[in-house]
């Protein structure tokens, strides 16, 4: 078993994964833009489980999602203001990690296979979708946790 470490600039709060991410989403919404100051976030999905802090005590910032009406906590770094991970009210058994915070953030696979996009609706202009990729207008699912049809494309999308 192998460990994939992270953590914040400042290195005070560090976590720890040693299994492959259940699935990858990379979110397009206007909460995730803000949160990255970026075109979007890519966040593998674990299951709480999997996910370990091994150093400092994060603070959490809850704030309602426009697109599901439900809590997400962003867990950051009090010192260095640095988010590593959200939990979400809507699935409590389930987390995400900001791709990023990864000591090495291309450790896991991120293909069509495993990977999705959310809320192209609301994508930044120039955002660009590879081909193969399932893409969903805004969540992957309803609120009751139906699955929704996603659109999979032939070639590269170009969105806005």
């Amino acid at each position: 078993m192998s460990s994939h470490e992270g953590g914040c600039l400042c290195g005070r709060l560090r976590f720890r994964t040693t299994v492959d991410p259940l699935w990858v989403t990379v979110c397009l919404c206007h909460y995730c833009q803000r949160a990255t100051g970026a075109q979007g976030m890519v966040q593998p999905v674990f299951n709480l489980a999997d996910f370990e802090i091994t150093k400092g005590t994060p603070k959490v910032y809850s704030q309602v999602s426009e697109g599901s009406g439900h809590e997400v906590h962003a867990h950051f770094c009090e010192h260095c203001g640095t988010k590593t991970h959200l939990t979400f009210a809507r699935w409590p058994d389930k987390m995400g990690v900001y791709a990023g915070t990864y000591d090495d953030p291309s450790w896991f696979d991120l293909s069509p296979a495993n990977g999705k996009y959310i809320f192209a609706d609301s994508a930044a202009r120039g955002t660009l979708v590879p081909a193969g990729f399932r893409v969903f207008a805004q969540a992957a699912a309803t609120n009751e946790g139906v699955a929704l049809e996603p659109r999979v494309l032939d070639e590269v999308l170009h969105l806005r």
